[in-house]
């Protein structure tokens, strides 16, 4: 059936069952818990009808084209009693329910003093259950029971996910594999938007883990869901409006290890439904400072060197031509604000407004001691390494003196989103419309920066003799004097990006009994999203028009050495001062001549507009009593308009011009999907599902930018040709789950891929330079499986049954094709991205009073970023971390808390060709928190 008859065929069922809406009516419910929390996933079913719903996040459900009668509704939710309820459906008319939920017996002692023990638990396995498609759901209850203050660590605790960590914590987070650019991150099912200048990546360290109600993994996405989801799409739901008074409020403090620092945090959430029952509204907020650092090591490795005999490039043993010791000073203060309404004016027509904003500062120093431009020396007359010589730098990162900069670099970060929406019934139609407006962005203005350096090559001595640690200094003391560092430049600079977002979808859904077996809708929409993208960034070098900077005796010192968590072969030392850098007076004209260096950042800017049309048509019909099936076709259209800019220099290095340039780019994606489901019980599911997906360039990769820097002999471009990567994907699971709320599941995956994204390096043929230039690859594959179990110990004996497990395991393979490097095709590479191995365990402890969790998580190395070729490519290593939380309550509304976060004192770590040679270390030591929480819920 082509898409004109099934367009046709709609047009017939819409008709149809507006036409019949006087012969039936409708029932519209909502299923909360004995606190008035809503129920999401409970399946609510008419067994004289045989037609059945499951309840959404905000614990509604909707029976259309029900015949006029009384009937007996029938709740069935895994860890709660079963409930039956009267209803009575008059003819065109819409009955509204409410009905409340208890629970088992089993259960009733530890819920009742631990404030919804396992109540969350049994949310997320109920939703994940009866789901349609392969998922993986975790509830704000859950995420309260791991240490996690970002919704990026407790992401990470999902089977088959893993995260990308930025200064200790989890920020951009790959799944299955598939690198953050390649995932969607949704708020309320509206897309949103990155701060990032050079990708899509969303910064899941923005977003406090207390803001959200619930996380939703979809890894088989549904022809109703946007097609930009190559690995996956995660939704975010922030709190709806409860059914009735909710109050909760937590304060702690605590200690950064690392610099013995103090740790800040706070939230509430207040909400409340009117008498009536039509207005509801919640109130959240969260604040969060934890002022902290970081202790770096970073490498460059290369191992060929100039002869000195012949003059030609040989191969000698690696060695690091650049080098970093830095020690990073930071302060993060997060605050996220959400405000949420609804209003009900009958059964049939209800509409909400949904508002998160987060607003993150990164206040950072940063002290860098650099060994550059370092060199082989040759005893004489042969090709035998002796020693090293090399250049040194000292370099101050901060910002200006002001009441907000405070001496330091200020990142802004800030993410908006605004939705309105409407859910109605006409007849047997349902329909359900959103619009929202999102924009995230990230300004640093008054960046400084002061340098000093050693410009002549002088002996270092350089300690190779273990890579993971390699360290230098200079050979003879007397050399790396401090009057004898030269100043070299002092720089400020202005970066912001930012990136809106404006998309609608309006969907319609239909009854459906195709075979005469029961439930079955049709479902078709649209949706429209623009978005545009702005990098707008300079930068100027100020020289000093008088004396007094000549070298770094002559200005204010900070000395930064310390106990550095690398190791004591890594002797920071001094640096300008961050108070002196923030005292000058750059535009001051007398003191200071300014130069604009457009050649450091015209070729980074650009403005990029992407409009997307999609829509869709979807079948979801139960072709047995066991088996159900949903099928359908999604159909995006995208529009790219991108502005950049030509920038050359001369052989000199010196910058001769710029000009603009346009392009526009059209592409056309049809996304067919098939989903199976098999229940041969009621708690044992087999699902089978045939996806297609799609992934959008970076936007910095479709900018024409051309930046030719003929010192170098290097060209960089943009590529705004690029297609959007695509995968055909398969998934099989098998689950089962626990009566006593637990879950044992185990499944494949395959992903065929064509047209991925790498960095291409070759020879530009009109000027034989190196080009740097972004590239469609021919295909790749994805191969793996993931297994979890999730259980109370509840069958041992005494206090052992206290115990619960929740575990997961991950394992993967990828291969590519087409992947050209320096004219040479190059074989088994890995997909970036992909770890081989994820591991995610947690043992659980609970009584009437005490609960504690010790969690541990474990992602592989993989390949992280493709370089010229293998020993130029760089690797994510593997990460373990090791986190304990405990609480205690005090009665059924007040509890206290402790966590302890990275035991392990795990460093983000990358390496180079070999997981021996490290190419960037960084340390964060150990956090502690501890504070109270107070709940209260009135019916």
């Amino acid at each position: 059936m082509n898409l004109t008859k099934l367009f046709f065929v709609t047009l017939f069922l819409v008709f149809g069952a507006l036409s019949g809406q006087a012969q039936t009516g409708n029932i519209q419910g909502t299923i909360t818990d004995e606190n008035g929390i809503y129920v999401p996933g409970a399946n609510v079913y008419i067994e004289a009808i045989s037609k059945g719903a499951i309840t959404d996040f905000d614990g509604k459900f909707t029976l259309v084209g029900i015949p006029e009668g009384n009937y007996t509704l029938k709740v069935t939710y895994m860890g709660y009693s079963d409930v039956e309820q009267s209803v009575s459906v008059n003819s065109g008319k819409t009955t509204a329910v409410t009905i409340l939920l208890s629970h088992t017996n089993m259960e009733l002692d530890e819920v009742e003093v631990t404030a919804y023990g396992l109540s969350g638990q049994s949310r997320a396995l109920n939703t994940q259950r009866n789901n349609m498609n392969i998922t993986n759901v975790v509830s704000t209850d859950q995420i309260g029971k791991f240490p996690d203050a970002n919704i990026g660590d407790a992401v990470k605790r999902i089977p088959g996910i893993t995260m990308q960590v930025d200064q200790g914590e989890a920020r951009n987070i790959i799944v299955r594999g598939l690198a953050p650019q390649l995932n969607s991150v949704t708020l309320n099912g509206s897309r949103i938007p990155s701060a990032e200048g050079d990708n899509r990546n969303v910064q899941m360290d923005l977003i406090p883990s207390d803001m959200i109600q619930s996380i939703q993994v979809n890894k088989a996405v549904t022809p109703d869901m946007d097609g930009d989801a190559l690995g996956g799409s995660v939704n975010l739901v922030t709190r709806s409006s409860p059914q009735s008074f909710r109050l909760s409020a937590t304060l702690g403090s605590g200690l950064s290890f690392i610099n013995d620092k103090p740790i800040y945090n706070a939230n509430f959430l207040f909400g409340d439904r009117s008498k009536n029952g039509k207005f509801g509204y919640m109130l959240a907020a969260s604040y969060n400072n934890v002022d902290f650092g970081s202790d770096n090591v970073e490498a460059e490795w290369i191992n060929e060197a100039e002869s000195p005999i012949t003059g030609e490039d040989i191969e000698v043993s690696p060695f690091v031509e650049e080098s970093d010791v830095r020690t990073y000073l930071v302060q993060r203060i997060r605050r996220s604000f959400s405000a949420n309404f609804d209003y009900t004016f009958d059964a049939n027509n209800s509409i909400y407004f949904k508002s998160m904003y987060n607003w993150r500062d990164d206040f950072e120093n940063r002290y860098r001691l650099r060994f550059r431009k370092m060199e082989p020396v040759f005893a004489d007359g042969t090709e035998t390494v002796v020693g090293y010589e090399g250049e040194i730098r000292r370099q101050t990162k901060g910002g200006i003196d002001n009441s907000r900069n405070k001496n330091t670099r200020l990142e802004d970060q800030r993410m908006q989103n605004y939705s309105l929406g409407g859910d109605h019934l006409f007849g047997s139609l349902e329909v359900d419309w959103m619009a929202s407006y999102a924009k995230a962005s990230e300004e640093r203005l008054n960046e400084r920066y002061a340098e000093y350096e050693l410009g002549d090559a002088i002996p270092i001595a350089a300690d190779l003799s273990n890579p993971r640690y390699p360290s230098f200094r200079a050979a003879n003391a007397s050399d790396a004097a401090l009057s004898n560092f030269e100043l070299k430049e002092f720089t400020e600079e202005n970066q912001y990006t930012d990136e809106e977002d404006t998309n609608a979808f309006i969907n319609f859904k239909l009854p459906t009994d195709i075979f005469g077996v029961g439930d079955g809708f049709i479902k078709f929409g649209g949706r429209y999203r623009a978005k545009n993208k702005v990098r707008d960034n300079n930068f100027f070098e100020y020289e000093p028009t008088g004396s007094g900077f000549d070298n770094m005796t002559d200005v204010e010192l900070s000395d930064q050495t310390k106990d550095f968590l690398a190791g004591s072969q890594y002797v920071a030392g001094e640096y300008v001062s961050r108070e002196f850098l923030g005292s000058l007076d750059f535009a001051n004209g007398t003191l200071f001549e300014e130069t604009d260096v457009l050649e450091e950042y015209l070729a980074g800017n650009y403005d990029v507009k992407e409009k997307v049309f999609g829509a869709y048509l979807m079948f979801d019909q139960k072709l047995t009593d066991k088996l159900s099936l949903i099928a359908g076709v999604r159909l995006e259209n995208t529009k790219v308009e991108s502005n950049g800019n030509n920038v050359e220099y001369d052989e000199e290095g010196d910058f001769v011009g710029v000009s603009p340039i346009e392009d526009e780019h059209t592409y056309t994606n049809v996304m067919p999907g098939l989903h199976f489901r098999y229940a041969p019980s009621n708690n044992t599911i087999l699902r089978l599902a045939w996806t297609n997906t799609i992934a959008r360039p970076n936007y910095v990769d479709l900018v024409p930018y051309r930046n030719v820097i003929n010192e170098d002999e290097e060209i960089e471009m943009g590529n705004p040709a690029l297609d959007p990567t695509t995968s055909m994907n398969f998934d099989v699971m098998a689950e089962h789950y626990f009566e006593s709320v637990g879950i044992i599941s185990g499944g494949l995956f395959y992903k065929d891929i064509k047209d991925f994204i790498y960095p291409s390096l070759s020879r530009d043929a009109e000027t034989n330079y190196n080009l740097k230039q972004p590239k469609n690859g021919d295909s790749a594959s994805i191969f793996g499986a993931e297994i979890a179990f999730q259980r109370q110990l509840d069958f041992l004996p005494g206090f052992a049954k206290n115990f619960s497990l929740y575990m997961n395991y991950t394992w993967l393979t990828s291969s590519t094709d087409g992947i050209t490097n320096e004219d040479e095709v190059r074989e088994d590479v890995d997909l970036p991205g992909t770890a081989p191995n994820m591991f995610n365990g947690s043992l659980g402890y609970a009584d009437n009073k005490f609960s504690a969790r010790l969690s541990f998580n474990f992602s592989d190395a993989y390949l992280d970023e493709l370089g010229g070729n293998n020993f130029e490519d760089r690797y994510y290593d593997k990460q373990i971390f090791l986190d304990l939380n405990a609480n205690y309550a005090i009665n059924k509304n007040l509890r206290i808390y402790a966590s302890l976060n990275n035991i392990t004192n795990q460093p983000l770590r990358y390496y180079q060709g070999s997981k021996e040679r490290t190419m960037q270390m960084e340390f964060y030591e150990k956090r502690l928190t501890v504070g109270l929480k107070y709940d209260l819920f009135k019916k």
